[in-house]
């Protein structure tokens, strides 16, 4: 494996084994093509390193193991409990290589270390333990009748293509391991091209951890080549995606050519009210927090702060002040550093694209509103957190997904106008309130469309709870008991219990 593992050392100093090939069977390999893909740093664009990417016959080989691993006594016939222990084993050995993890993340990403480690790692351990539990509480129904028994089995899908985002990389992985093997459906998942790194030095702990060849198997490669041919193979029962509308739409049109179940988790503009009876201090905090936290890199991200119109002047005086003390832009490896840069020179493009079609629309930029040239080396991806104000609804900065540390604030009336502009979007993924009514707080909750609804917070999340969203924001859930109903289902068995013809 010489040739297909590197020992790399990171800006902070830590060093470690980098495994460079495509995981497949348990082991390291190269790609058919001879096709890599290359990690660069977004905060000096530097090259951190080359990894092998995957074609459609690498992803046959990834899902050939993966079938045969589905019918190997040594995960079919497996006590579920023993799933369990081996799901226990691995969240084990993440915790204690979180300091790696975390280290490639923030350099491959660009997120900052600490947010790395405090947040994605915590999530990505928690995550994969919550599953481990439901291993052995995974059962059907025993259903009497006249003469017969009928009763249900909880089976697993098959074979699953999961790929995933590069906003979270380890902790979005966990989400789709964690249900697909707590109910032993077998995996191949792709990470996203932009942050290959980690799932790679994740795969060296499945394989430790002690899962047969195959249940598990981790390939890097582009959307319209690897992607594609995951999405399309036909020994792939299931599709689990997490990323852009777009890209959801055409997995969809993809899995429907064999009728594969499919879960996407997609886009948002996620609405944020804030009441004139609110706790304005919790308010201005939280909806920072909603918005500029990971680069704004984030489905859920509240972009679309709404405000009554009572306090609207004090909220954007407190919201600007507290963009300008807390959003501190710097190296990733900066403690003090709230946000890092964005993930490509693609994503940074994009971002300041929309600040200047906010501009030219006639939006006010409150603050911010411009690319950062001055930190380190003068290189990398850094844009300045940016508040909009004086913006109108039919504005692209409004209506339009950015994905990046921007945020609209716009006025509102009356609590039916909040909901009703709150809902006035293609998308429905997460949704906030801020009110200490909280008659009013249920009220608006149960009125917006959104799959999550936060009341006086923002961006909570736990393994524990169902998280998707509705409209153009995703079909399915994940996490919590919802998460298992996407990996598992269900066989009704009739048993005859005297019934004669």
């Amino acid at each position: 494996m010489s040739d297909l593992s590197v020992n790399l050392t990171a800006p902070n100093g830590r060093t470690y084994t980098q495994p460079l090939g495509l995981f497949i069977n348990n082991e390291f390999v190269k790609s058919s093509s001879g096709q890599t893909i290359t990690s660069i740093d977004p905060a000096t664009e530097k090259e951190i390193a080359s990894v092998q990417a995957a074609n459609a016959h690498d992803v046959d080989k990834a899902v050939q193991a993966a079938y045969a691993a589905l019918k190997n006594p040594s995960w079919k016939k497996m006590a579920s409990s023993d799933r369990g222990i081996l799901m226990n084993r691995l969240a084990d050995l993440i915790e204690a290589n979180k300091e790696i993890f975390a280290t490639i993340d923030a350099w491959d990403n660009g997120k900052s270390y600490s947010e790395a480690l405090n947040t994605d790692l915590v999530e990505a351990v928690g995550t994969i333990r919550y599953y481990a539990g439901w291993c052995d509480k995974i059962f059907g129904q025993t259903i009497p009748l006249p003469n017969k028994l009928a009763y249900t089995l909880r089976q697993p899908i098959g074979v699953v293509g999961q790929i995933i985002p590069w906003n979270y990389p380890l902790s979005m992985a966990s989400w789709k391991l964690g249900p697909a093997l707590a109910c032993g459906n077998t995996v191949v998942l792709k990470a996203a091209e932009q942050t290959p790194l980690s799932i790679l030095v994740l795969g060296t702990l499945i394989k430790e951890a002690g899962f047969p060849p195959g249940v598990v198997n981790f390939i890097n490669g582009y959307g319209k080549d690897a992607g594609a041919a995951l999405v399309q193979h036909p020994l792939v029962d299931k599709v689990a995606f997490t990323g852009s509308t777009a890209t959801a739409a055409n997995i969809m049109k993809m899995a429907a050519a064999t009728l594969k179940n499919i879960t996407l988790e997609t886009g948002g503009k996620s609405p944020l009210l804030v009441f004139d009876d609110a706790d304005l201090e919790q308010a201005v905090k939280w909806s920072h927090l909603g918005i500029m936290s990971n680069q704004g890199q984030i489905c859920t991200a509240t972009s679309r702060i709404m405000v009554h119109k009572n306090i609207y002047n004090k909220f954007i005086e407190r919201f600007v002040q507290e963009v300008k003390n807390t959003s501190k832009v710097g190296l990733q490896w900066d403690e003090s550093t709230y946000q890092g840069p964005q993930v490509t020179k693609q994503q940074y493009d994009r971002v300041l694209s929309y600040i200047e079609s906010g501009r030219a629309s006639g939006a006010t930029v409150a603050t911010g509103g411009h690319a950062i040239t001055n930190i380190g080396d003068g290189k990398g991806y850094f844009v300045a957190p940016t508040v909009f104000t004086n913006v109108k609804d039919d504005m692209s900065i409004w209506r339009e997904e950015i994905f990046g540390p921007v945020v609209v604030v716009s006025e509102f009336g009356d609590e039916e106008e909040a909901i009703q502009r709150a809902n006035n979007t293609t998308y429905g993924l997460g949704a906030a309130v801020f009110t200490t009514d909280l008659e009013k707080a249920h009220r608006v909750a149960s009125e917006i469309e959104a799959g999550m609804v936060w009341i006086n917070s923002s961006q909570d999340c736990d393994p524990r709870v169902p998280f998707g969203g509705v409209k153009q924001s995703g079909i399915g859930r994940e996490l919590g008991e919802a998460g298992l109903e996407a990996y598992s289902q269900i066989k009704a068995v009739h048993l005859n219990m005297g019934n004669r013809l």
